[in-house]
C-alpha cells in the first residue's frame, strides 16, 4: 500500500478550509439533539453525503477531513469516536464501532513533523471494533472480524478472526 504525504505548510495540500468545516460541524453535531432531522442533516454534511441508509454516528464525535470518509449502510459508530481521515477511511455495511474507538489514517513524519504520512483504513463488512480500540494507518479489518476493546491494531486483521492486545494479535478464528 502506497503512502501519501501531505505537507501541512502548503495550503493546497493542508486544505485548511476542510479542517475548519469539520471542526465547526463537529462542534454543532456535539451540541445537537441526536435522532432528530437537524442532527442527521449535520452528520450527512460532515461526511459530504457519504453515509449509507440506516447508519448512525453518536455524539460526541471528532472528525478531521470528513470529506475522506465513506460509511456504508447500517453502520453504528458509538460515542466519543475519533476519525483522523487524511489517508481515507472506508467503513463497509453492517459495521459496529464501539465507544472511544479511534480510526487513524495519518501520522506525522518522524523527521519533519509538518508532513503527514497517510495510508487508508478499511473496515470490511460486519466487523466489530471494540470500545477504546485504535486502528492505525494502512490497516484493513476483515469481514466478520472482531477487534477487542483496547486493542491497538497496526497490521491487517484477517476475515473471521478475533484480535486482542497491544499490539493486536490473533487469538481465535470464527
Amino acid at each position: 500500500m502506497e503512502e501519501r504525504r501531505i505537507d501541512m505548510r502548503k495550503p493546497e495540500q493542508a486544505d485548511p478550509a476542510e479542517s475548519v468545516r469539520c471542526a465547526q460541524l463537529c462542534f454543532r453535531i456535539n451540541r445537537t439533539m441526536p435522532f432528530t432531522e437537524e442532527y442527521d442533516a449535520l452528520v450527512r454534511e460532515l461526511f459530504k453525503g457519504n453515509i449509507g441508509e440506516g447508519s448512525r454516528v453518536m455524539p460526541p464525535v471528532n472528525v478531521v477531513r470528513g470529506n475522506s470518509v465513506r460509511i456504508g449502510r447500517n453502520v453504528v459508530v458509538m460515542n466519543n469516536s475519533l476519525f483522523m481521515a487524511a489517508g481515507g477511511i472506508t467503513i463497509d455495511d453492517d459495521v459496529m464501532v464501539a465507544a472511544n474507538a479511534q480510526l487513524i489514517s495519518n501520522n506525522h513524519d518522524l523527521y519533519d513533523h509538518a508532513v503527514l504520512t497517510c495510508k487508508p483504513v478499511h473496515l470490511k463488512r460486519n466487523c466489530w471494533i471494540g470500545a477504546g480500540a485504535t486502528i492505525l494507518p494502512g490497516v484493513t479489518v476483515g469481514e466478520n472480524a472482531v477487534v477487542a476493546a483496547g486493542a491497538v491494531v497496526s497490521k491487517d486483521v484477517e476475515d473471521n478472526t478475533v484480535v486482542v492486545g497491544i499490539p493486536a494479535r490473533l487469538i481465535r478464528r470464527l
